[in-house]
């Protein structure tokens, strides 16, 4: 566990779902002041009852936050952590005056949400955030933290270098590993390097990683390849080597988040991870004939599946 900080941060999350469910409640057992921005039924439970976490690694705990259904004060750190699908609604929750001297940092899925939210917030309070953890909410304030690790990366070409440390700061007070990176861009496209293919893949079959790179290791090692060299265009790093030993390491069972939304009947982040590196694929004139399959018959899919077009649940 990292060392505490002497200084109670005031820290708002967006979405109390798997991550913001789970950083919450570390941040408030860290000894933060932690507000929950959520739909009032969510507010209300967390209200009355806290978030309480199961993990292995950081061990069983509760912890006592706030919850409202707006952020009505300044904050230090507001944490953005709900779906694409529900991300445009979810951001009315919060006040752009009220994160103006702080730091706002997505940690969300794909590449291109960085851009829209320095549209709405000020360009100095906005960060770039990428987590790498398997954590799920299981009901309302209930959260599962299945992984071994929390390790969040920030990097920002807008705010300035004293509030990424003071996020940073916090995050690793709450026991988040936690590095600010030089390279914005780089570090979303290496994350979407290793994302994309597994989410995309596991999702169009129905099935876990094990079964994806034993039996289809091929096309997994071809989609890799493929959306390698659209993050390479795009200035990012090269992930078609480290994205196939990545996955080897993942439990056989291992499934995406985009695969449970599916199954689930939920709304898919179909268009920020497929539609993102089809994007950069146009505007870079790269190749991308197995993406674009891939997110053409999963776009059709998902709107024929019940509940794939309600947009609902994300922030409550």
């Amino acid at each position: 566990m990292a060392e505490r900080t002497s200084r109670r941060s005031t820290i708002a999350v967006l979405g109390p779902g798997g991550v913001g469910g789970l950083v919450g409640a570390l941040a408030a057992r860290a000894g933060h002041r932690v507000i929950v921005l959520a739909g009032p039924e969510t507010a209300s439970t967390l209200r009355s009852d806290g978030l309480r976490v199961t993990s292995g690694f950081f061990g069983d705990f509760s912890a006592e936050v706030e919850a409202d259904t707006e952020l009505r004060e300044p904050v230090d750190l507001c944490l953005v952590a709900v779906k694409h699908p529900s991300l445009p609604e979810a951001l009315d929750r919060v006040p752009a005056e009220h994160v103006a001297a702080g730091l706002v940092v997505p940690l969300l899925n794909g590449v291109e949400h960085v851009a829209a939210l320095r549209e709405r917030f000020a360009p100095a309070s906005v960060a770039a955030g990428v987590i790498r953890v398997e954590s799920t909410r299981t009901a309302p304030g209930r959260i599962v933290h299945g992984s071994p690790f929390v390790e969040v990366d920030l990097a920002s070409s807008t705010a300035p270098p004293d509030r990424l440390e003071a996020a940073a700061t916090i995050l690793r007070d709450a026991g988040v590993t936690t590095l600010v990176r030089d390279d914005e861009g780089a570090m979303l496209w290496g994350k979407l390097g290793l994302l994309a293919p597994f989410a995309l893949l596991t999702t169009y079959h129905g099935e876990p990683i094990g079964t994806l790179r034993t039996e289809r290791r091929d096309t997994l090692a071809a989609l890799v390849a493929e959306v390698a060299a659209i993050g390479r265009a795009g200035g990012g790093p090269d992930t078609s080597q480290t994205a196939l030993r990545f996955y080897d390491t993942f439990p056989p069972e291992a499934r995406s988040s985009m695969q449970r939304d599916a199954e689930a009947g939920r709304p898919l982040e179909l268009d920020a991870i497929g539609g993102a590196v089809l994007r950069a694929a146009d505007r870079h004139e790269v190749p991308a004939p197995l993406t674009r399959r891939l997110v053409t018959e999963l776009g059709r899919s998902s709107t024929s599946s019940p509940g794939a077009s309600t947009g609902a649940g994300a922030t409550g």
